[in-house]
């Protein structure tokens, strides 16, 4: 059978897009047959035969039930790292889709709600039956959600009304992505759910930025004397797909989140060791350049591959709070000091100051004149 995939055509018209999925339903839970080839984002088509193993039946009616005020305690409580690194990020988030009426979810890695944020309508029965702390979103509890998928697949996804398993789940639409914990971990997920809502697929773009934007706060929480910005040579450090690598005085790698585990090939749930088993010179001359602020330096890893490493101290101390410079990452002007101070110590050679960054001579004039015209 041969259908149009719903989700390689992001410019097919509503009405067209809500008679694809109707017809991707029939196909896979009605007559329950082979597809030949996708019809659907292969994690939907996953999820919905997840929910068919699971005994469950799309036209079953499903309560958003909660769970204990004490496991819900609880889970508030085992979250609290996560909650505070989610807060800043879910209000800016907020303001993105301020006039969209899609809210936020929080949840913890097995679906759970522990947060919620945005223009929840209390009096629509749909959105306050899930925009409840304690509510259990998962895959097993409420059929095929960008909850239940994103923790299933571990990976950003969209799903928009008739693409949930079940009819009374129809809709919805939203958008989720896992956060990874500092230690290698799935801790929770972020989601961006709407009722009766136009499809907004650019959601996914925004929740996967946010919770890497949280992923690198619970990063940054994590005591820790040196950090390490990591990126690959060509790049300026200061953006969100920046590694992060937090190291104690001892050189001991003690967190790091997911694009520094990618780019020193750490897998998830591994331990990251010592610094001198990943880079290829001795850790105290990360130290020295964080002291002595050099910039960012390239790096051999013993991988053979080389990477452009920013180190920076943090003043606080292994269990202070993290410099300003840090904090917060990423931040523009981290990035923009840094080019000046290169500026600087080349005696304004800004050919010589690129060279030193790793950058083209257009990229100087460029950040530089974005920072003053901000100023």
């Amino acid at each position: 059978m041969t259908i149009v995939t719903p989700q390689s055509h992001p410019t097919v018209p509503q009405q067209q897009r809500l008679a694809l999925i109707e017809q991707a339903r029939q196909a896979v839970l009605e007559s329950r047959a082979p597809t030949g080839q996708p019809m659907l984002a292969p994690w939907v088509e996953r999820s919905w035969r997840r929910c068919l193993d699971l005994g469950l039946e799309p036209r079953q009616h499903i309560a958003f039930d909660a769970v204990s005020s004490s496991a819900a305690h609880h889970a508030l409580e085992a979250n609290q790292p996560l909650l505070r690194a989610a807060a800043p990020v879910i209000q800016s988030l907020s303001r993105a889709m301020a006039h969209t009426r899609y809210f936020a979810i929080l949840t913890d890695a097995r679906g759970l709600v522990i947060d919620v944020n945005g223009p929840v309508d209390r009096h629509d029965p749909h959105a306050a039956s899930i925009a409840r702390i304690g509510v259990d979103l998962s895959e097993r509890a409420v059929g095929t959600t960008a909850i239940g998928t994103t923790l299933t697949d571990l990976q950003p996804v969209w799903l928009h009304r008739g693409e949930h398993f079940f009819d009374d789940t129809s809709i919805y639409s939203c958008a989720g992505a896992p956060i990874w914990g500092p230690h290698g971990q799935c801790v929770g997920m972020l989601d961006l759910t709407g009722v009766n809502v136009i499809e907004q697929p650019a959601l996914k773009h925004l929740v996967t930025q946010s919770a890497r934007s949280i992923e690198n706060a619970l990063t940054l929480g994590q005591p820790h004397r040196l950090l390490l910005c990591l990126s690959w040579p060509g790049r300026v450090p200061g953006d969100a797909s920046d590694g992060l690598v937090c190291v104690d005085a001892d050189g001991q790698i003690t967190a790091l989140n997911r694009p520094a585990a990618d780019m020193l090939g750490i897998v998830a749930g591994m331990a990251p060791g010592h610094c001198g088993e990943v880079f290829a010179v001795p850790v105290e001359s990360l130290f020295d350049a964080a002291r002595l602020q050099r910039g960012p330096l390239e790096v051999p890893l013993w991988s053979g591959l080389r990477l452009s490493v920013l180190a920076q101290l943090n003043q606080g101390g292994e269990r202070g709070p993290v410099h300003s410079a840090s904090h917060g990452l990423p931040l523009k002007d981290v990035e923009t000091a840094m080019i000046r101070k290169a500026v600087d110590d080349a005696r304004g050679n800004v050919k010589e100051a690129a060279r030193a960054l790793g950058i083209s001579r257009a990229t100087v004039y460029r950040k530089l004149g974005a920072h003053r015209d901000r100023n």
